[in-house]
């Protein structure tokens, strides 16, 4: 692994935080491309990724300092600040950035329930993108292992979980790119990610076996994972109905 990238004879940086940056960086060009090819206002877009992105970031960190691992941070509170050294809870950040995306497209920008749907699969391909190159980057810090196996293609005599998740979003992402070009409904593209990326995560935490909270069953992410498939299905099948067009 390289949990540290050497930009130089005497700085480095870790390779976590570079990856997720560049990532965020090409997710905002992105995104604005993809407003302007469906004639959605540029500028509404880039405010609301912005939104998305400080509030996902805030979201994932808290989750991490709360749940994963708070008497790290109880021992000296200037560590919840230290955020380039990692510490992120993918779910904490998805669902408080999807959260106040939606209130901040209702109460700021005045969007119908119709315009929300559009606005959502205008996303979802791109957070796919960010989770899939997150996952690169958590393979390359090491994080998020796996259990130990001796497959011919274990890393380091460990399921290679992260890679796992890499290729399986990267497999996610195709039939999103592929499946909004034969819908004109608007949240189904969505529906269908929650649902991907869902059952994908429940798979890939029978792999893990760094630390995965309390136990019932199931890992805590499995049932939240299970969770997003159930409302991936319940829009894929109540879209109409819930993104309607109001104009």
């Amino acid at each position: 692994m390289y949990p540290a990238i050497s930009l130089g004879s005497n700085f480095k940086i870790p390779s976590y935080f570079l990856v997720i940056s560049i990532t965020a960086c090409l997710a905002l060009i992105w995104i604005y491309k993809r407003a302007q090819s469906r004639n959605i206002p540029q500028k509404e877009v880039l405010d609301l990724s912005f939104i998305v992105l400080f509030f996902g970031f805030l979201g994932a960190r808290i989750f991490h300092i709360l749940y994963e691992a708070p008497e790290y941070y109880w021992e000296s509170s200037k560590r919840v600040f230290e955020f380039w050294k990692g510490g992120f809870v993918y779910f904490g950040g998805a669902f408080t950035g999807i959260l106040v995306g939606v209130l901040f497209s209702v109460y700021k920008l005045k969007k119908s329930s119709f315009e929300i749907g559009r606005y959502l699969d205008l996303f979802a391909p791109v957070a796919s993108f960010g989770y899939m190159m997150g996952r690169s980057g958590c393979f390359l810090a090491g994080c998020c292992y796996g259990k130990f196996c001796d497959l011919p293609w274990a890393i380091h005599q460990r399921h290679p979980t992260q890679l796992y998740a890499f290729f399986w979003e990267a497999m996610t992402l195709i039939i999103l790119l592929f499946f909004e070009r034969k819908t004109s409904t608007p949240g189904k593209v969505f529906s269908l990610w929650f649902i991907l990326h869902g059952t994908g995560r429940i798979l890939m935490e029978t792999f893990r076996d760094d630390f995965r909270g309390p136990v019932w069953v199931l890992s805590i992410s499995s049932w939240i994972s299970l969770i997003c498939v159930a409302i991936g299905i319940v829009l894929w099948k109540k879209s109409e109905a819930f993104f309607v067009n109001r104009k």
